[in-house]
């Protein structure tokens, strides 16, 4: 009940009678959906237990670019902080020697209330996610766990932090648990809607809260990223096929600097022959999970463009017109991307209120990163 009290808090007929009635009649519906009051309950237990210098010694391995097998990239190379944690000019990742990912790096803030991880969901814990991309050929390329052990055990740097952090020397448990104590620790979830939740009635724009009716209405977003779930993620956690990354991006027009306009294609793979993206389906070997990717969450989701498993939408404006449109043109598309015959202004309106989940704490894991002195090659 609290969480449909809080946003009325504070309202009055004789204040303000427009906006009491807006509240209650478009509004008050939608609380019922709404998720309650963030607490610690329903957080994995092992992100609230982290000790500090697990987090400090993952935050330096984080951004070390020793991690990979030529010292030339690290984790924060394809999910930089500054950027939302993912990269705004990729659509898909690069690793080594520039050799071409597949997919879009997601956002590492809140990853921590995931239950599944990649776009494809094949892994559930963070502590042997890292291993994904420090061994695939196409991002770190290391030949074995082994190898990083050895090679950050052989530097005096490391061999004190982990001392200090583990009262031991570097082993492969040890670092999946200060990378992943890390990636824990990015929580933002303190945005305007949040605060709206709360009861401070101005947290959300007029414009907002037109979008926040559309979400849970006309425009049916709430079906795949409901605004009631226990971890405040507002996802589904589900694997649905959307036609995102359909042929229609494999040209497209680039203005050039005269103002003339030439048409390139989309560079397909660096680094040996592309493969295609089966999705789901490259977990479950089901044919029908062919073609479905998870369902993200939208927490901070105005921080993290480029959009979609494969980056081809490159701001929040075209993510709901691909929607408003009905989505890609492929068969058996989930039965809910349908079109949706919203105005540009209910566009407009559905853009701000997806801004309006952008949490405040963000900001601070940026600058604790630019903040950290990191061993890096030839620095």
């Amino acid at each position: 009940m609290s969480s449909i009290v809080g946003p009325l808090r504070g309202y009055t007929l004789a204040m303000n009678v427009r906006q009491w009635t807006w509240l209650v009649l478009l509004t008050l519906p939608l609380l019922a959906q709404a998720a309650p009051p963030l607490t610690q309950q329903g957080v994995n237990s092992q992100m609230t237990a982290a000790d500090p210098r697990w987090i400090a010694l993952g935050r330096q391995l984080f951004l070390d670019r020793r991690l990979s097998v030529n010292g030339t990239l690290s984790c924060a190379n394809c999910h930089v902080p500054a950027m939302g944690f993912t990269h705004h000019q990729m659509e898909t990742a690069v690793g080594v020697a520039g050799r071409a990912g597949r997919r879009n790096a997601p956002t590492l803030l809140n990853v921590g209330r995931l239950p599944a991880l990649f776009w494809d969901g094949r892994e559930g814990d963070l502590e042997a996610q890292i291993w994904g991309p420090l061994l695939d050929p196409s991002e770190m390329a290391n030949p074995s766990r082994q190898a990083v052990v050895d090679r950050l055990a052989a530097l005096p740097d490391y061999q004190v932090r982990f001392e200090v952090a583990f009262a031991g020397p570097v082993t492969a448990q040890r670092l999946g648990q200060a990378l992943a104590a890390y990636q824990r620790s990015l929580v933002a979830m303190d945005s305007p809607w949040q605060r709206w939740l709360s009861g401070e009635v101005e947290a959300l724009s007029d414009e907002a809260r037109q979008g926040l009716v559309l979400f849970g209405g006309k425009a049916g977003c709430y079906a795949c990223h409901p605004l009631q779930s226990a971890d405040g993620l507002m996802t589904d956690h589900h694997y649905h096929r959307t036609g995102a990354g359909a042929p229609q991006r494999d040209r497209r027009p680039v203005l050039l600097p005269d103002g003339s306009q030439t048409q390139l294609g989309t560079l397909v793979n660096v680094g040996g022959a592309a493969r295609p993206d089966l999705g789901r389906a490259e977990v479950t070997g089901e044919p029908t999970d062919q073609g479905k990717f998870r369902t993200p969450g939208l927490r901070n989701v105005a921080l993290t463009p480029p959009y979609m498993h494969d980056g081809s939408l490159p701001t929040l404006a075209a993510v709901v017109a691909f929607y408003n449109a009905g989505g890609g043109p492929v068969a058996d598309k989930s039965p809910r991307v349908m079109p949706l015959h919203l105005s540009a202004e209910e566009q407009r309106q559905l853009v701000a209120f997806l801004q309006a989940l952008t949490g405040r704490e963000a900001q601070r894991w940026v600058q604790q990163a630019e903040a950290t002195p990191v061993g890096n090659p030839g620095d």
